[in-house]
């Protein structure tokens, strides 16, 4: 079979639970990897219980989150717009489309790089580096922004043009080779043993790690030719015309949306960092074992979009609204359990992370009270991933803003209030809880309205 005939396959005829296995379990994989890699840094760099080494990851840590905006720009905008044309069979837009996507993310990337060459003293002062800590933390940016926001971006736009495409094995492969070796070169940079380098060595392994990872994608795009659509030829660049605004409509929400997270847990930590470092320790944690139901909700929603993109486009509503049920199916399913496990084992989880009891014992009920979010982003993350896939930016970003703006953020302040020290971790359960009934409410008219023979 052809490699168009197989895509073709994956996104019409095979049956629903084989085509949601194949896309949504790489995806799952390649979200809970790029959670340890995330802290990775965090991890060894903390072995050498040197709190100087340890400010410089938390200082740039602002800035590389700053990526992901761009990451969600062109590499969501764009992979959905990609896996649209698609199920309209317009190959050769999809082809502009992924040209569009790339060179942005390259032009962005060398602009980090070039801004923060330029006026990195600035930079460090606004980040809050000190005289104490402005050297690490310039040689960690240093590695990570000057030399690796190019690679860095590039890694995670590329993953989310070849998953638009079905090939959703190949993207995690490459964002996971970049992860694991990254994991496996921070000791032996970081570490006194080896080479002893401290931040500045895991900013190092993390510009190699994501320049493998993008090697992996230009030999894999090299290798398929004209069995990809995914294009580096300036002149399906150049013609852009019809290319930027459905990109933007879905890319510029969920850019949008990443920011607004990143406000939100610094609210969070302001509200915590009143009642002293155990609390804030016990959210710090508590927050990372969320994480990974978290980030598995993230990955199926990344996962079904290529496949209800295409088909919202293409007209089949049958396979639209079958992709839609059997996934929620599995995720509320394995959210139940999750959610269940949190609940009653909140203390084992917390032990995992740290001995102390006063940071544990916080954390038990933080984990209780917080379990009851994880069937709510189930629900509200795959909500997210068919707006994005139909090219409903609007809806994104709508409830992007209910979620931190809106309810999130108003909680705090008001489940603080009412239960001191308790009542931070009920904000988010609250917010989540009533985007679930709202995205309940959306989806059922989205699914009523689908036109059939809709245009990308």
């Amino acid at each position: 079979m052809s490699e168009e005939n197989t895509k073709k396959d994956l996104f019409e005829t095979m049956p629903v639970p084989q085509a949601v296995a194949k896309m949504c379990i790489p995806s799952i994989i390649g979200s809970l990897v790029m959670m340890l890699y995330s802290m990775a840094d965090t991890y060894f760099v903390g072995a050498l219980n040197s709190s100087i080494e340890s400010s410089a990851v938390t200082l740039a840590s602002p800035v590389l989150l700053a990526f992901n905006a761009v990451n969600n720009l062109f590499g969501v905008g764009t992979g959905s717009y990609m896996s649209r044309c698609l199920g309209v069979r317009d190959h050769d837009t999809t082809r502009r489309t992924s040209a569009f996507g790339i060179y942005w993310a390259l032009i962005s990337g060398f602009v980090f790089s070039g801004v923060f060459l330029a006026f990195r003293p600035f930079f460090l002062k606004l980040l809050g580096a000190t005289a104490d800590t402005y050297a690490v933390t310039s040689e960690y940016i240093f590695w990570t922004v000057i030399c690796g926001a190019v690679p860095s971006i590039l890694n995670v736009v590329l993953g989310y043009l070849i998953r638009a495409e079905g090939a959703a094995m190949h993207a995690t492969i490459g964002t996971m080779s970049g992860c694991i070796l990254n994991v496996i070169l921070d000791p032996f940079f970081i570490l006194p043993r080896f080479l002893g380098m401290g931040a500045a060595g895991a900013g190092l392994a993390t510009f190699i790690s994501n320049s493998v990872a993008v090697l992996y994608f230009l030999i894999l795009i090299a290798v398929k030719k004209e069995k990809t659509f995914v294009s580096f030829k300036w002149k399906d660049f150049a013609a852009q015309k019809g290319i930027a605004k459905p990109v933007f409509n879905v890319g510029v929400p969920a850019a949008i949306q990443n920011l607004l997270n990143v406000t939100g847990q610094t609210v969070l930590n302001n509200f915590a960092s009143a009642y002293g470092p155990a609390v804030v320790s016990a959210v710090g944690i508590s927050h990372k074992i969320i994480m990974v139901p978290l980030m598995m909700a993230i990955g199926v929603s990344n996962g079904i979009t290529p496949l209800i993109s295409y088909n919202y486009s293409s007209g089949d509503r049958k396979r639209m609204k079958d992709v839609f049920r059997f996934t929620l199916k599995i995720s509320m399913g394995i959210a139940i359990v999750m959610a269940l496990g949190t609940f009653i084992f909140p203390g084992k989880l917390m032990t995992f992370f740290i001995k102390d009891a006063d940071i544990v014992s916080y954390g038990e009920v933080f984990l209780r009270i917080a379990s009851v979010t994880i069937p709510c982003m189930a629900m509200d993350f795959i909500a997210v991933g068919v707006f994005q896939a139909c090219g409903m930016g609007r809806k994104s970003l709508i409830f992007a803003v209910l979620r931190k703006i809106v309810l999130e953020i108003p909680a705090l302040f008001i489940w603080n209030r009412i239960f001191p020290i308790n009542g931070l971790a009920a904000a988010q359960p609250t917010s989540e809880f009533i985007l679930a009934i709202a995205a309940i409410v959306v989806l059922r008219k989205i699914f009523k309205d689908v036109p059939r023979g809709q245009d990308a």
